[in-house]
């Protein structure tokens, strides 16, 4: 083998050894810091939060209700009705003002400005716990050591381990969904309200899922906290098993 080619390889070698030892240490400050900060962040804002009204989240959208049109059915010129909207319509299209566009009196209609601030709260919380969960998962998979048989319930606590970070990255990924799904769904209540402004029914379903938009996020900042709580328990309790999965005196019964 070439030289360079050896001196290539040691150096990636290297790099990676240097990769690999950077995630022991930051995994390790990850559950000795990191965590106990995000538990006490979290538990902070979950009781800022109760203590918000849930009916306090209602805002003004911006839809008047118009006034009643009458419209006359008589037909003068004798068409049947429909030969008659038919000619009314290609006038319309013929007509150089171009077609019309309903337009709502008093321009936009705003997003909820309390829910809107709080998703921008709980959105990097989430994302933090994504990036924080696959470190833990990585961390604990470089310390797993190479398969033997014999002396591996370090390894299956290892393995446990992993797969409840697998599964908490898994779930807070869902919690962006659920975002995303709240102001789509409004915004479909509120094109309704928009079409539909005489109906009471459709205005309080947009208040009734601004409510549950609130509890929503209220949930998922309490399903951060526990997450970040029961990792840390998890990985406390297990942490000799963990960093070091078989003891020198167990390999010796063998």
């Amino acid at each position: 083998m070439p030289k360079e080619l050896q001196k290539e390889r040691a150096l990636l070698l290297e790099k990676v050894s240097d990769f690999k030892e950077k995630f022991k240490t930051d995994g390790d400050h990850l559950v000795q810091d990191v965590f106990p900060n995000k538990i006490i962040e979290l538990e902070e804002l979950f009781q800022t939060m109760c203590l918000s009204k849930v009916s306090d989240m209602h805002c003004d959208l911006n839809v008047p209700v118009p006034d009643p049109v009458l419209f006359n059915n008589d037909n003068d010129s004798g068409e049947p009705q429909s030969k008659k909207r038919k000619a009314d319509h290609t006038n319309s299209e013929n007509n150089i003002s171009g077609t019309p566009v309903m337009v709502l009196p008093n321009g936009l209609v705003p997003c909820n400005k309390k829910i809107v601030v709080l998703s921008e709260r709980m959105k990097p919380l989430i994302w933090e716990l994504i990036d924080h969960a696959n470190l833990l998962k990585m961390w604990i998979a470089f310390l797993i050591p190479k398969i033997e048989d014999g002396n591996n319930f370090g390894v299956s606590i290892q393995e446990d381990t992993m797969g409840e970070a697998r599964q908490v990255e898994s779930e807070a990924a869902s919690y962006l969904e659920q975002v995303s799904r709240y102001f789509i769904t409004r915004a479909k209540l509120v094109s309704k309200v928009a079409k539909y402004p005489h109906i009471g029914d459709y205005r309080q379903a947009v208040k009734e899922l601004d409510e549950k938009g609130f509890i929503s996020l209220r949930l998922i900042c309490c399903e951060l906290r526990n997450h970040y709580a029961s990792l840390h328990d998890l990985v406390l309790k297990n942490m000799d098993k963990i960093k070091k999965p078989r003891n020198a005196n167990a390999q010796s019964l063998y």
